[in-house]
């Protein structure tokens, strides 16, 4: 799919200036969606790339570099980031896209539908290896419980922490959003998501996908 389409880019411009006047997002992605003739993939690209100017500076005004995890908890949206990641490592980079409000997303929007694959071992690896590099105090994972098989993912990511060294545990939570929001504050940790619902109520956001992104140009 060309995300560089002329005409999605005018819808980008509309959804943008409907958000900016203060129109429900769900209404103006359905109204702009349904003007320029839009697919289910192209309205999740516009729904998961384009925001208010306010937020945008808002959410990149909360990012950190990866370097300032060093002896930081570092509290993991699980299945956000590591969706990210393995659909980078499954080579289809063009999903993975850069947002007005500084993170990484996969538009594919498959959450509710996850399954174990080929590439949650190594997505795991490489996001675990990534954050053992700049030494955080923990690496603390967090999977949504009502998905099938999360305490499975959640005992497998366990056993990668254990092998790398990294101090840290994974979990299953009936509610990650609020366990993530609560705990930054309780442990003056840094998130690790890409779900603005979660940004707009935490202090520091870390781009696990987006450093990984990265790392993965360089290595090539």
């Amino acid at each position: 799919m060309n995300f560089q389409d002329p005409i999605l880019t005018e819808a980008k411009k509309d959804f943008q200036y409907l958000l900016e006047r203060g129109f429900p997002r769900t209404g103006a992605l359905e109204y702009v969606g349904n003007h320029y003739l839009l697919g289910e993939m192209e309205r999740n690209y516009l729904n998961r790339t384009v925001f208010p100017r306010a937020k945008i500076e808002s959410r990149k005004d909360k990012l950190i570099l990866l370097a300032d995890i060093e002896g930081k908890d570092v509290l993991l949206d699980g299945y956000n980031v590591l969706i990210t990641v393995e659909t980078m490592l499954q080579g289809v980079d063009e999903l993975v896209v850069n947002c007005d409000d500084g993170v990484i997303r996969d538009v594919k929007a498959v959450f509710g539908k996850y399954k174990k694959n080929e590439n949650t071992e190594p997505a795991l690896n490489s996001i675990i290896s990534l954050l053992k590099i700049f030494k955080p105090k923990n690496v603390l994972f967090f999977f949504d419980s009502p998905v099938s098989l999360s305490g499975e993912l959640a005992r497998a990511t366990r056993e990668i922490l254990e092998s790398q060294g990294v101090p840290g545990d994974a979990q299953t939570s009936e509610n990650v959003d609020k366990t993530l929001i609560d705990l930054s504050y309780k442990l003056g940790g840094v998130v690790a998501t890409s779900d603005g619902i979660i940004m707009d109520k935490v202090d520091l956001v870390l781009d696990v996908p987006g450093y990984v992104s990265k790392f993965k140009r360089i290595k090539n």
